[in-house]
């Protein structure tokens, strides 16, 4: 339930050739407190609920708990959410050992797409793609809980 993972901006679109999944992503916030969120999240046909705690101080390490919910319990649950909902499309790319989940952001967070890749532990080395830029692990206003309140298009 330890959550490890790296972001990093994208510089251009040449992982979509390299993809082998690709899922629409729509989901709200119940809670963004900064010591923890709760997210539900409709990713293809399928609903979850998440439970995020707050990062370490790198903000490479978290709690995360996720459990897979009915999707009219998904679709409910996302009617009671504060303000912001996100709305996305996540492309998986195999890199080496690795598994990127690319996200492109729409509506209010058009022209932002992060990359995140998961790890067994902080120290880990992965390689890193051509098409991933700048790391902006630990940046919070990069979390999906911050971009729902403080969207892209402001910044």
């Amino acid at each position: 339930m330890i959550e490890i993972e790296r972001k990093f901006l994208v510089k251009n679109d040449s992982y979509k050739e390299l993809a082998f999944s690709e899922k629409r992503i729509v989901q709200g916030f119940l809670n963004t407190h900064p010591e923890r969120t709760v997210r539900v999240r409709i990713k293809g046909e399928k609903g979850f609920l998440t439970i995020k705690g707050k990062g370490n101080s790198t903000g490479t390490t978290r709690f995360e708990w996720e459990k897979e919910i009915a999707l009219p319990e998904a679709e409910a649950l996302l009617k009671l959410c504060e303000e912001g909902v996100i709305a996305k499309k996540r492309y998986e790319v195999k890199v080496a050992d690795h598994i990127f989940e690319v996200d492109e952001f729409y509506d209010n967070n058009k022209g932002l797409t992060i990359a995140e890749v998961e790890l067994t532990d902080e120290q880990e080395n992965f390689l890193k793609p051509d098409w991933v830029g700048v790391e902006v692990t630990g940046e919070i206003k990069y979390y999906n809980s911050q971009l729902s309140r403080n969207p892209y298009k402001d910044w």
